[in-house]
């Protein structure tokens, strides 16, 4: 037991030696930078970190859903522009432009062009001759498309869906952001 005590206590002061001989004589003392502004990998001025939640900016003013195409998510936002949900969505192979769209059909269940059973359809758009719109799988599965079909859905989590059906009516706008 003194053995084992012996050798916690060796290795204790052990780490507590190389963790000083590495610590700056002056830990308050800020690090020292090659300018007055910090900058990026690319030269331009560090920009501080997207919060990947944040609702886009240019997605439009007023109630909608937000879609971006980038990061793969939507955003329900009120009337005073608060977003009050965001989820990850799974892309479908046929994408919309960016720009606002408006909900023009909904369909409470149906087979989807994959042949999965889904709910909760919300069409908005349309893009080589193939309707696009939200969708979640009566299953909960998310899995990426098939790349060698030309699907339109845009799968998202039941509860998602369930969401976004009671906000989305016939006439509600849809923003696509890049």
């Amino acid at each position: 037991m003194a053995g084992l005590t012996a050798a916690a206590v060796a290795a204790v002061c052990f780490l507590a030696y190389q963790a000083s001989a590495n610590a700056p004589a002056d830990v308050s003392a800020k690090p020292r930078t090659s300018g007055s502004a910090s900058t990026s990998p690319s030269g331009g001025p560090e920009q501080p970190p997207r919060n990947p939640l944040a609702l886009p900016g240019a997605s439009g003013k007023g109630e909608r859903v937000v879609y971006s195409l980038a990061d793969r998510r939507v955003w329900l936002v009120d009337g005073k522009n608060k977003a009050t949900r965001t989820f990850v969505v799974m892309p479908s192979t046929v994408h919309p432009a960016p720009g606002a769209y408006s909900v023009t059909s909904r369909s409470g269940s149906v087979r989807g062009s994959d042949g999965v059973q889904i709910e909760h359809v919300v069409r908005f758009a349309t893009a080589e001759d193939v309707a696009i719109g939200f969708s979640a799988a009566v299953d909960g599965s998310m899995p990426s498309p098939d790349l060698s079909k030309k699907t339109g859905g845009i799968r998202m989590k039941r509860a998602d869906g369930d969401a976004l059906w009671t906000f989305a009516v016939i006439g509600a706008k849809v923003v696509v952001v890049a």
